[in-house]
């Protein structure tokens, strides 16, 4: 029996068509990596109950009925509540950014009733980059083998103290 020579330029393409497609079905795990990813921390922020907590209005009970317990509270007393909520996005291996933040503080008077209520956002957040890959220090400049082998000769010297013969 003899094969056509349609038959035998028809092969070839199959085989590429099959590698092309075995090739893209190996690289979808690659390509997986690269989405982004969404992320959320802290309190599940909500306008409508936020706005309701009004000052003179409520106090420390209705807050937390209306909100829940605070994400944290005051550095130097209980007189603050915050309610902090942060979205970020990550980029494959890179660090998470923050895309949405929302901070609600909450101020209490002495008697506990709700003195002011503040809100900010992504304007508080601050990137510090580090200057270079050295930290400033005051002091000697000293190169690694200066560190390794500068007290070679000094332990037990004469007049360096501990480690000497006794007089």
């Amino acid at each position: 029996m003899m094969t056509s020579k349609a038959q035998t330029l028809r092969a070839p393409r199959r085989l590429r068509s099959r590698a092309a497609l075995g090739l893209m079905v190996a690289c979808l795990p690659l390509l997986a990596g690269c989405g982004q990813l969404r992320g959320h921390q802290g309190f599940i922020y909500d306008q409508t109950l936020a706005s309701q907590i009004l000052p003179g209005v409520d106090n420390r009970q209705s807050v937390e009925r209306t909100l829940g317990r605070p994400t944290f509270t005051g550095q130097f007393g209980d007189s603050e509540w915050y309610y902090f909520a942060r979205d970020t996005r990550q980029l494959a291996f890179a660090n998470p950014r923050p895309t949405a933040q929302q901070v609600m503080r909450v101020k209490f008077d002495q008697t506990g009733n709700v003195a002011a209520v503040d809100f900010t956002g992504l304007d508080q957040v601050a990137k510090v980059d580090p200057d270079g890959d050295k930290t400033p220090t005051l002091g000697r400049n000293r190169t690694f083998f200066q560190d390794l082998f500068g007290n070679i000769g000094a332990v037990g010297a004469p007049g360096a103290g501990a480690g000497g013969a006794p007089q």
